[in-house]
């Protein structure tokens, strides 16, 4: 589990496929010495194993399913990445509730600047949309971030400088795909009205459903 607030940027320091998976090989912005093996480590928000250790960074292994889903596929030998180390039961929680499991890509849609800020806009797919509400939490590569506005397929958020400087949300250009992680405390309530339909619950609670696109 993660909170969604980067530590920092590492980078990529080697990749080698094998198969249909590939093994990567990270810097971290923290001490390696503090990465024990076995750990959950977020990078670009998806939640990888530390394998071992190589070149001053850690390996990790990237199945074909977490490849075809998030922006990890796409990576090349000396890229940045967000990374974020496992939330500690007496840590601060900061952001929101990050599990590490992308749910899919989504696409940069405009960059506006607003003062010192940067008004950033999304697009991401209809099954993903209706997850993420106004002045909701979304997680975008890994950044946990408050939702400013939100439509069927869109949404759109406030960088502040800090945000832009520590990880690589400022790195974002037009086009550029990133992965999205929804609240998860949505999919749960989803689940259960779900349930509470299947076993004969009140047709005005489907009604509803309905109405709003469930």
């Amino acid at each position: 589990m993660f909170t969604g607030i980067v530590e920092g940027a590492g980078e990529v320091a080697a990749l080698k496929k094998r198969g249909e998976e590939v093994r990567f090989t990270f810097l971290t912005p923290f001490p390696i010495g503090e990465v024990a093996e076995g750990e959950s480590i977020a990078v670009e928000g998806a939640c990888l194993t530390v394998a071992g250790f190589e070149r001053q960074g850690f390996t990790a292994f990237v199945s074909q399913e977490t490849l075809s889903l998030t922006t990890l596929g796409g990576l090349k030998h000396g890229d940045p990445v967000n990374m974020e180390r496992a939330l500690r039961l007496d840590s601060r929680l900061g952001g929101h509730m990050v599990t590490g499991h992308v749910d899919g890509l989504g696409t940069v849609d405009y960059i506006r600047p607003e003062g010192d800020s940067v008004r950033m806009g999304f697009t991401v797919p209809r099954d993903l949309g209706r997850y993420i509400v106004k002045k909701g939490s979304v997680a975008v590569n890994g950044v946990s971030l408050t939702v400013n506005e939100a439509g069927p397929k869109s949404f759109g958020v406030n960088l502040i400088p800090h945000t832009m400087k520590v990880t690589t949300l400022g790195r974002l250009k037009h086009g550029s795909p990133v992965n999205i992680e929804t609240d998860i405390i949505g999919k749960y309530v989803e689940r259960l009205i779900e349930a509470h339909l299947e076993e004969g619950g009140s047709r005005i609670t489907e009604d509803f459903l309905k109405k709003h696109g469930y």
